[in-house]
């Protein structure tokens, strides 16, 4: 088998020099020594894998490098050859390119999906630094999947469906669209076998009685495009049975309803044709309105250029056609394996390839922002979403999104500096909600403040993998930073109750200390502290050189100063909602930091086991934020009270951010508010107001 395959890669290897055929056949017979006697569970030679793919290289006239790498993309693998050894035989530039493709099978992970996780992230960082990578795995995947069926059925879903949530939609990011469309159908025919076979025979069926209809409709279209001297090469193409059973799942419909399983592509020779062709074919038969999309003047993220219109043909049936130039038909195929292919000047090529590079760095931003491998797949998947909305700049510049974005994606989008100084939006010159979903041409404009900074709660409705991983990534540094500086009061008031200042601590204590530690530093020890990680007392004997029995010497340790303005190191408990002027006592919590409670809270009071995890603290007399305090009033139930009330609240120089009222249809009603303080004398003052209202029977602090 092997000896054919070999002389039908070189029929494909025309267009690549002598030295570099020569270079292909010596990799052919590096790869066929190396796999000797290793078999595919389909039982042929495992060299027939490696030739398969270099084939579909050889397909879409990739470089020789690439090719060379195909041959030898498994030896690393499963053989014992070296990157070393092909950099020595083959160069480092095809060394590289092996390597982003080998697995990470010789590392132990905690679990499969962790192995999975880091795969990709190595695969795709290696793609962002040389997209060949992604080309030669993307054609070994589809050589797999052509296979398959050699697998057990739990290894065959599983492939399945990695390759439907991962490879396929990579595929379609880089443009392939070809590869996209031939990849989910192997996929979709592997994981739910019985529905595409049921698909597949009613397409058998309808073939027949739509032929003479489609056969008619494509002489009609050519006669028409000839009449009016137009040069255009029609063909019509039957709908992928992944397709149809995506219609069918998202628009509820049955087999019998789905009527325009067949298209049409007409390819002209220059973008004037595209819209002469489109004229003249809504001429010819009616347009279905709103199904019309200009790819041209708005290109797809992956470069995709086109224009797509349905219309009603003969008997009432919908047709869908294309119409593109042929470069941009060349895109469409091709994608980012155009710049090898036609090494032209072409201005959608170049332009195609822009748009990619973007993306590719943009995976790069992602991985210096995203935690951990299984982090930084969740953003990707995110950002392979393949329906887009364009909307515009305040000058002018079209910007593709999501569907579902929002204007904090949108602002990200534009700059990680806008998207964490960002605070409203204006769409379309009117303010919206900054969780307002984008629509197609809405005109965005980012409002900013300098001293904003991206709140947690985005996290729940961004869609972009950039937003999200930049908004993770500012709040773990604002965390850290706001811990270590807690984390170092709370060690120098120990230190201080030891009867020692920091500055009298030698270094030699803290490099041991961190090296017991396994700490990367100090900055982490005192990061650990303020989350309440390590206990300050511990970390103060250690540094002191002080025994757990040995007793301390020095005065009591002072207080903490709450100022209100820690950030996230310091949390407000929820159950009593401490405010300045109520005597206070702080927890430290693993993972949260510093938790303040009121003196007599109860759920303080029922966590008083570790005396070492409670701390003294203090309100700083000069805090400089608002405090949340629910207050219940019980009313008489009379037109007007509501606005009273607030205007009783508003005059003393509170804010009300939220209001519930329970009403049992008596003379009495209960409101609930919570409303904005700075302490208990402004909150004593807003008590009064109220009581002022004749209409206010009760009134009371609610502290649950």
């Amino acid at each position: 088998m092997a000896p054919v395959a070999i002389r039908e890669l070189r029929e494909h290897l025309a267009y690549l020099k002598p030295i570099d055929i020569g270079r292909v056949e010596e990799a052919y017979q590096f790869s066929d020594a190396a796999h000797q006697g290793q078999f595919r569970k389909s039982g042929h030679p495992y060299i027939s894998h490696p030739l398969a793919v270099a084939q579909i290289l050889a397909e879409w006239q990739l470089d020789g490098q690439a090719v060379v790498a195909a041959l030898l993309h498994d030896v690393m693998e499963d053989t014992a050859v070296t990157k070393d050894e092909i950099s020595q035989r083959f160069g480092r530039a095809v060394a590289d390119l092996v390597d982003g493709v080998s697995k990470l099978d010789r590392l132990e992970f905690q679990s499969q999906q962790d192995a999975q996780a880091e795969n990709f992230r190595k695969m795709l960082l290696a793609m962002a630094r040389d997209v060949r990578v992604m080309l030669i795995k993307l054609a070994d995947r589809l050589h797999n999947m052509r296979t398959l069926d050699a697998v057990d059925p739990e290894q065959r879903r599983r492939v399945a469906r990695e390759t439907l949530e991962i490879y396929a939609p990579i595929a379609n990011r880089l443009g392939l669209d070809s590869l996209y469309r031939e990849m989910q159908e192997l996929a979709f025919k592997h994981l739910y076998p019985l529905r595409y076979r049921v698909l597949a025979k009613a397409v058998r069926s309808a073939r027949g009685n739509r032929r003479q209809s489609m056969e008619r409709i494509l002489e009609a279209i050519r006669e028409r495009l000839a009449k009016g001297e137009i040069e255009a090469t029609v063909t019509g193409r039957e709908k992928h049975i992944f397709s149809i059973y995506k219609k069918m799942a998202e628009k509820h419909l049955s087999f019998s309803q789905v009527l325009d399983i067949y298209g049409f592509r007409v390819t002209v020779r220059d973008v004037p044709g595209c819209y002469l062709a489109l004229g003249t074919l809504h001429a010819l038969y009616k347009p279905v309105p709103g199904k019309f999309k200009d790819y041209i003047a708005i290109p797809k993220v992956n470069g995709y250029q086109s224009l797509h219109t349905t219309l009603i043909g003969p008997y009432g049936m919908p047709v869908e056609v294309q119409i593109r130039t042929q470069a941009m038909n060349r895109i469409a195929e091709t994608g980012v394996a155009s710049h090898w292919l036609y090494k032209s000047t072409d201005a959608e090529i170049s332009e195609a390839q822009q748009r990619t590079h973007k993306w590719l760095q943009s995976l790069l931003d992602i991985q210096n922002t995203s935690g951990d491998a299984a982090e930084f797949l969740e953003h990707i998947k995110i950002d392979l979403f393949p329906d887009e909305v364009y909307v515009f700049t305040p000058r002018g510049r079209i910007m593709s999104m999501p569907r579902g974005a929002t204007p904090v994606d949108f602002a990200y989008a534009v700059h990680t500096d806008i998207g964490n100084r960002c605070i409203a939006a204006k769409i379309n010159d009117e303010l919206a909600p900054l969780r307002t979903e984008l629509n197609n041409g809405d005109r965005v404009e980012i409002v900013t403040a300098p001293h904003a900074s991206p709140n947690p709660a985005w996290l729940s409705y961004v869609k972009t993998a950039k937003a999200r991983a930049q908004i993770r990534h500012f709040l773990k540094t604002m965390q850290a930073e706001e811990s270590r500086a807690l984390g170092k009061r709370l060690l120098n008031q120990q230190l201080r109750a030891f009867g020692a200042k920091e500055t009298e601590v030698p270094a030699e204590r803290w490099n041991k200390l961190i090296k017991e530690s396994s700490a990367k530093s100090q900055q982490e020890i005192l990061s650990d502290i303020g989350l309440g990680k390590r206990l300050a007392a511990i970390v103060a004997r250690k540094l002191l050189a002080l025994s757990e029995q040995q007793p301390a010497v020095g005065k009591a340790p002072g207080s903490i100063v709450i100022r209100g303005s820690e950030g996230m190191a310091v949390q407000f408990a929820r159950c009593c909602n401490p405010i300045p002027g109520d005597p206070i006592v702080g927890f430290i919590k693993k993972g949260e930091g510093l938790v303040v409670h009121t003196h007599d809270c109860p759920t303080a009071r029922k966590s008083r086991g570790d005396p070492e995890k409670w701390i003294d603290v203090e309100w700083d007399p000069d805090t400089d934020r608002m405090f949340d305090v629910n207050i219940r009033t019980i009313l008489l139930d009379q037109r007007g009270v509501l606005a009273k009330v607030a205007a009783a609240i508003a005059g003393a120089g509170c804010n009300i951010s939220n209001v519930s009222i329970e009403s049992d249809h008596s003379m009495y009603a209960t409101n609930y508010f919570t409303v904005q303080v700075a302490n208990r004398m402004h909150l004593a003052k807003v008590m009064r107001a109220l009581r002022r209202v004749p209409e206010v029977m009760r009134i009371a602090r609610v502290k649950e």
